[in-house]
């Protein structure tokens, strides 16, 4: 039995909850009487309360998450029902703002808002001591970075071999763009490099081979960049994975030459561009060179073998559809490897609230919190939007049609218009978009491109075959039988960067 279980629902199996390690890491004297509980968000609710309810704790903190929250709240509702002397703390993003309105805080007895490490075994010492404290709201003070322990020693086998392994060298953000919850989180505050560098030591001694650093900005601190390059550089073995989020426009020398000296695939790099409209990311407080944006893209696609995420973010204030439309092109142009199209959420804290009434922004009321209209890009564009951007999933992003793809935006004025169409034809014929198979995936294409983009039917049959096989497959799909595809010409595709490494997507 446990006094105290932490828990939480990840998005998925294979995620790591990052948070929980660290408030069990610095529970100090009730480290042996804390359990961590870890589920998902399609698990039976009533199952997580069984599990919970079987360490007969005392108090129960949970993870609090924008993916969770619907879960969280039936969760903690069933739990005061069943068991309404067990103390229930909140804390993550999704309670750290807007408190007093939600339902899930109504029904938790504590929340602790903005960084917990300290603060949530402090509440738990008191609670378990009677001494309640008076408010019900706790705004934990931030940490300084050197008091907290770190969890990495919390990773057991079974996460090392089946989960991602989360880690920072840093928090906080420099930057304000008011979309994002890093913009609350200033200034940056960075871990000793000597004691993270020595926990990294320990997980790769217990076979760690994938990480993903959730710092925001990576490659502000040079000299630590370099640093903690360097330390994996010269310890790398085959199977290692390294992903980090990047500044776009601030690749400089000194980090070029040391990312050149990475195997192909190893590292990954997350870069947000969010929008090439200069007057938009003035809006929204993102200032970036785009020049030299472009130019460390084409260094990074020409001269290194790193596998680039870029972010565009759909409905963000003054943004209309042509707009969108011209970045995704630029962004085309530079082949990433993937480009996620994300609509806009508005998260609890971000100043991005300030545009509601200004640029008519309307989202919705329940989690994700996606935007549904702005001024310039009513409901029906941005479903149009929603839409592309689920299709680019199923054909851009997900590896299988890299030939494909290229020969569908062939000659075309822009790449975007060419897959909007593609999109709302796909709408049009399959009715959803989740659920299509990739046989029925692969007919689609082949109709657009012979019916509404005039490619030869042999031409654009010899392009999905290629794809179609690229991965070991080799039963031909019926609609491509009547062609001659015995010997198909293999040439590597000039987007062969849109085919999806493997990797942990969190």
């Amino acid at each position: 039995m446990h006094d105290i279980v932490l828990t939480t629902l990840n998005a998925r199996y294979w995620h790591s909850a990052f948070g929980l390690r660290y408030l069990l890491a610095n529970m100090r004297e009730l480290t042996e009487r804390t359990r961590i509980l870890e589920f998902g968000i399609n698990d039976s609710l009533v199952e997580v309360l069984a599990d919970i309810l079987e360490h007969r704790p005392r108090i129960v903190g949970i993870g609090v998450y924008i993916w969770n929250v619907r879960q969280v709240t039936e969760l903690v509702g069933n739990l005061k029902r069943i068991s309404p002397e067990v103390i229930v703390v909140l804390g993550g993003p999704e309670v750290s703002y807007d408190t007093c309105i939600q339902p899930v805080t109504e029904l938790a007895d504590f929340v602790v808002t903005g960084e917990g490490d300290l603060a949530f075994a402090e509440l738990c010492r008191n609670l378990l001591a009677g001494q309640p404290p008076v408010e019900k709201i706790i705004h934990a003070a931030v940490p300084g970075m050197n008091d907290v322990q770190l969890p990495y020693h919390l990773y057991n086998a079974e996460d090392v071999a089946n989960r991602v392994i989360y880690v920072e060298a840093s928090r906080g953000c420099p930057f304000t763009c008011e979309f994002c919850l890093s913009a609350l989180e200033i200034p940056v505050r960075q871990l000793d490099v000597d004691v993270f560098l020595a926990a990294m030591q320990d997980l790769m001694a217990r076979g760690a081979r994938q990480f993903k650093f959730v710092d925001r900005t990576f490659n502000l601190n040079l000299r630590v960049s370099r640093q903690i390059l360097q330390f994996f550089l010269d310890r790398w073995v085959d199977g290692m994975f390294l992903h980090f989020e990047m500044i776009p426009d601030r690749l400089p020398e000194s980090l070029r030459e040391l990312i050149v000296q990475f195997p192909d695939g190893g590292l990954q790099f997350e870069i947000g561009v969010q929008t090439f409209n200069r007057d938009v990311g003035n809006q929204i407080s993102r200032q970036q060179d785009v020049s030299k944006l472009e130019d460390n893209f084409r260094f990074l696609r020409q001269q290194t073998g790193v596998h680039i995420h870029a972010d565009l973010i759909v409905g963000l204030p003054g943004e209309d559809i042509t707009s969108f439309g011209r970045g995704f092109d630029r962004l085309m142009g530079l082949r990433p490897q993937e480009i996620q199209v994300g609509l806009l959420k508005r998260l609890k804290g971000t100043p991005i609230v300030r545009h509601d009434d200004s640029a008519e922004m309307v989202y919705s009321d329940h989690p994700p919190f996606e935007i549904l209209q702005t001024g310039v890009v009513d409901f029906l564009t941005m479903m149009r939007l929603r839409h592309f951007a689920r299709t680019w999933d199923l054909t851009g992003n997900s590896g299988n049609f890299p030939t494909s793809v290229e020969l569908l935006c062939r000659d075309v004025e822009s790449a975007f218009e060419c897959l909007l169409q593609f999109s709302d034809f796909l709408v049009q014929r399959e009715q959803r978009l989740h659920g299509i198979s990739l046989v029925r995936l692969a007919e689609a294409v082949f109709e657009f491109m012979t019916e509404h983009r005039e490619i030869s039917q042999q031409e654009a049959a010899a392009a999905i075959w290629q794809d179609y096989i690229r991965n070991g497959r080799s039963d031909r799909p019926e609609f491509l039988r009547p062609f001659d595809l015995t010997v198909p010409h293999i040439m590597e595709s000039k987007t062969s960067g849109m085919r999806r490494q493997q990797r942990h997507r969190a």
